[in-house]
């Protein structure tokens, strides 16, 4: 295994652009980068299947869908805010699945009113079946649907449930049913459970082919594809899509499949930087708070700084910033100028909470008061997964730095105080 990398193809933004966002917009700030997202999205083109499409998740990032949708084929969305957020920015009609555990009959309603039917429906319980068939049959639509199969959670049909409904729904006239859809969770690295998986689907359409005559049109999939975040994973993601390639490429099922993914489309894109406001020393503990925090920046599978996040010092004019192994060693053994020490220090945030630790021991040199943290691979959920009414902290600007170097902002900074105001002041 190499050390991990999310693609061959990731350009880090340079410091010195940071530093100019971060002076022009001031911190916390999320940067998302266009040239990263689209060098993503051409790199896991070129490694699956000319048959295979990709579906972005909204929920992972709404604030590149502007710049990501003319890339990919589908886009996810599973409540009525995400689907209010694609009917603002005029997106494709046609390339949304109106997807989600609970469905409104407004959404539905909107989704089957419009005059471009939107790409697919998903049926997710009997419940959802009878308000999609309700409100196709009042608008004289017919709807298209996959239909969601559980993989052992609160989502989905089961197999025999699955069955029941291909049954109901083969004759019925409001409905197009297009195929099978499939999710089975995140940050899968075992390539034997993604062929049982894929072994599963095949299995399940031989059925569906056998006992009822229907075979889908297509599968949409989601793999569950694995980001390495964290400092020591070891994960070569080239090795593993070829792989997964392969399998999709070997699976019985002829039709369209299509890859529904979330951070493996966008967190590489993603720099959260963040400034520090406060240093000290307790106990023999050095502390550095900073003005973001964990209601802004949440990596998956970060508890408590467990684990080392991809994080580095911004210092003007200078090599500073997080070191390892070796090279901490020798900065602590005198190896460095003074001003080059390297010292470990937590990175606390700005909540009145034990709990907002960014990073544990971060090996830095330079840290002082102004200091600006960049932290890496924060293009999927980080800014949306955090505790942000906690406290009620500002939200933080959003930028775009679009093809031409130009930064765009996409999300002014928002004050939490106002929905955390009650509505009847004192007297």
């Amino acid at each position: 295994m190499t050390t991990a990398t999310i693609a061959p193809t990731i350009t880090s933004l340079a410091d010195d652009t940071l530093r100019e966002l971060a002076g022009s917009f001031g911190t916390p700030l999320f940067v998302f980068d266009e040239r990263e997202l689209a060098q993503r999205v051409s790199h896991l083109r070129n490694m699956l299947p000319e048959r295979t499409g990709l579906c972005f998740a909204a929920k992972a990032n709404p604030f590149v869908l502007p710049e990501l949708t003319p890339l990919i084929d589908r886009l996810e969305i599973c409540s009525p805010g995400e689907y209010r957020i694609c009917r603002a920015l005029g997106l494709p009609h046609d390339k949304i699945v109106v997807s989600g555990v609970h469905k409104s009959e407004e959404i539905v309603d909107a989704a089957l009113s419009n005059p471009t039917p939107p790409a697919a429906i998903t049926i997710e319980s009997t419940a959802q079946l009878d308000l999609v068939t309700r409100v196709a049959m009042a608008r004289g639509k017919r709807a298209p649907i996959l239909l969601r199969l559980t993989s052992g959670n609160q989502f989905g049909l089961d197999r025999a449930e699955l069955m029941s409904t291909v049954r109901k729904l083969r004759k019925a006239l409001c409905v197009n049913l297009l195929g099978i859809q499939f999710f089975s969770g995140t940050q899968k690295t075992s390539l034997k459970r993604l062929q049982r998986e894929l072994d599963g689907l095949d299995k399940l359409v031989a059925e569906l082919g056998e006992e009822l005559g229907w075979t889908p049109c297509e599968l949409e999939i989601g793999p569950g594809l694995p980001v390495s975040y964290f400092e020591g994973d070891a994960f070569d993601e080239a090795a593993f899509i070829e792989s997964f390639s392969g399998m999709l490429e070997n699976m019985a099922f002829s039709g369209s499949i299509t890859l529904e993914l979330g951070r493996s489309l966008t967190a590489s894109c993603g720099t959260y930087l963040t400034r520090v406001v406060d240093t000290k020393v307790n106990a023999g503990q050095r502390y550095a708070i900073v003005d973001g925090g964990i209601h802004q920046l949440v990596y998956y599978g970060q508890s408590m700084a467990m684990k080392q996040p991809p994080c580095h010092l911004l210092d003007a004019g200078t090599a500073a910033g997080a070191v390892t192994g070796a090279t901490s060693a020798g900065a602590a053994a005198g190896a460095s100028a003074p001003d080059d020490a390297v010292e470990s220090w937590n990175i606390c945030g700005s909540l009145c909470t034990v709990n907002d630790i960014l990073a544990k021991q971060l090996p830095l040199a330079g840290l002082d008061t102004g200091s600006i943290l960049a932290f890496r691979f924060a293009g999927a959920y980080c800014m949306t997964e955090g505790i942000s009414l906690f406290l009620s902290r500002d939200l933080p600007k959003v930028v775009v730095l679009k093809h031409d170097d130009e930064p765009v902002l996409v999300r002014d900074g928002l004050r939490t105080d106002i929905i955390n105001t009650p509505l009847h002041p004192l007297g």
